[in-house]
């Protein structure tokens, strides 16, 4: 891979031409379900991800990309959005009792709906995971199991081979590697691990051919434990990270088969990191750092990488970009849909609370697409995250502020013991460490300091990439965890976040 630059005349003029090529500008966004760094491109020499790799190869990588928080629906409702969940009203989990949803008049900036306005065919497959369904309204649902992304490729067939002056928007969302289908009851182990997904060989999903791994092949992380347990659960993890790229590769080969490859931008990213305590639902860099790869098919640079600061927040802004359906001067919509007047005349109009008190009007997010352009451009200054609920037993509001140098976390809630996801405190790799008590080690903590957390948590990321000390509680630092308070609050406030009251009311 190589780092690249392009003139500022070549990116001017690529962008100014963006509608001028409206009907050959396609979009897949390509979403699976709590990923880590699990592929080759990124380093990890135990993956099996040729696909992704030679995507990456053929495109540009993000080193630095990040989820807001590492909570699947609330994640999603950012993705869609171009706005932080803690605005947007998607606090936790969409499904079955827990029935978080979007404020509606988020419909003025959902991406769907943008897209479709400005002349797209929005076509979704896979996990949906957000609502009101009415806000992410897609003109076409295809089905396709999503444990298996070749069947899914399949059924987008069609939509690449029909003859339209629109060009298409496809939100292609897996549900692997997400943890699912039992444990492995063939284990010899005590704490047996999750499949997460994965049948026995010899009845697999159709079309796909596995990858196995033996816990032997496996890269443990720093956060996680290398116990047997451990490593169990890896070899199914990785195993479902494997079909994936499997699924991808399918995908581009049905796109360059219908002469769609060459018309379309393809966005790879997870919604959050992968699911083991330490990563999902945590802002530890495990649970919000994210694959990131790009191919922009009227970029000339390939095989190129970034070490911006971007984030899930800028993709819904970045693909109207694209698509040239961006008001630059606005940050919003460039066909914006008024939602005092869509709910008035809506059948199903619900008048209260529609919005929160929140201007939907522009996004929080901000466009990367020149960086597809020139890779040495920066982004952001610094990110922001904010984790409220996942399931709604879960309640540990998080706060981040992270720039390159230092990352600041904020346990709004810290004197409340951490919470779990319910895969999570089932997971054999947690299980084994916390039956032995508190002082177990887990990863670089222990079991007690991953389960009670300090208020604040200020970490030299640039020099302590794994987050193993906590300068917060070291007086020589004072001044600095004063200094990032500050920017976290002024942050909070930017961003219309509701928690920034707890500085002054608990």
């Amino acid at each position: 891979m190589n780092f690249c630059k392009a003139s500022t005349a070549i990116v001017l003029a690529l962008l100014i031409s963006a509608p001028v090529f409206a009907t050959e500008r396609n979009v897949i966004l390509f979403v699976t379900d709590d990923q880590g760094k699990t592929l080759g491109c990124y380093g990890d020499d135990a993956a099996h991800s040729p696909n992704l790799d030679q995507l990456a190869a053929d495109g540009l990588i993000f080193h630095n990309a990040f989820a807001t928080t590492a909570s699947c629906s609330a994640s999603r409702s950012v993705i869609l959005s171009g706005t932080h969940n803690h605005k947007n009203g998607q606090y936790g989990h969409q499904h079955h009792f827990h029935k978080f949803a979007a404020f509606q008049d988020v419909i003025s900036l959902s991406l769907p709906r943008a897209l479709s306005r400005s002349g797209y065919r929005t076509v979704q497959i896979g996990k949906y995971h957000v609502a009101p369904e009415e806000v992410f309204h897609f003109d076409q649902y295809l089905n396709g199991p999503p444990r298996n992304a070749v069947a899914m490729a399949e059924a987008c067939r069609e939509l690449f081979e029909a003859d339209s002056e629109q060009p298409f928007f496809l939100y292609f969302a897996t549900s692997d590697p997400h943890r699912g289908g039992g444990v492995d009851r063939l284990s010899t182990l005590e704490f047996k691990p999750n499949m997460f997904g994965n049948r026995p060989a010899e009845r697999g999903y159709p079309g796909v051919i596995e990858t196995i791994f033996t816990p032997a092949e496996v890269n443990v992380p720093p956060f996680l434990s290398d116990t047997p347990e451990t490593r169990a659960e890896l070899a199914q993890y990785y195993q479902s990270c494997a079909r994936v790229d499997f699924g991808i590769g399918r995908l581009i080969e049905i796109l360059k088969e219908t002469g769609q490859y060459e018309k379309t931008m393809i966005i790879f990213t997870s919604d959050h990191g992968m699911a083991f305590a330490g990563g999902k639902t945590t802002v530890y860099e495990p649970g919000l750092n994210v694959p990131f790869v790009v191919r922009n098919p009227y970029s000339e640079n390939r095989g190129v990488e970034s070490s911006a600061l971007v984030s899930h927040v800028d993709i819904t802004p970045t693909i109207l970009d694209f698509a040239g359906a961006l008001d630059r001067e606005t940050n919003g919509p460039a066909e914006p849909l008024d939602a005092d007047e869509y709910w008035n005349d809506a059948e199903l109009s619900r008048r209260d609370n529609r919005a929160g008190g929140n201007d939907f009007s522009f996004y929080h997010g901000q466009s990367w697409l020149p960086l597809t352009h020139d890779c040495e451009l920066e982004h952001h200054d610094s990110i922001f995250a904010s984790h409220t609920f996942h399931e709604i037993q879960m309640y540990y509001p998080m706060r981040v502020y992270r720039d390159k140098q230092y990352k600041l976390i904020w346990n709004i809630a810290w004197k409340l013991d951490y919470p779990f996801a319910s895969d999570l405190w089932a997971a054999s790799s947690w299980q084994a460490q916390y039956q032995q008590g508190l002082h177990a080690a887990y990863g670089q903590k222990t079991v007690g300091q991953y389960i009670h957390r300090a208020e604040f948590e200020l970490f030299d990321i640039a020099n302590d990439p794994n987050e193993t000390t906590n300068l917060a509680t070291n007086p020589d630092y004072a001044e600095l965890l004063q200094q990032y308070k500050e920017l976290l609050k002024t942050r909070q406030q930017d961003l219309d976040d509701p928690w920034i009251i707890k500085w002054t009311y608990e």
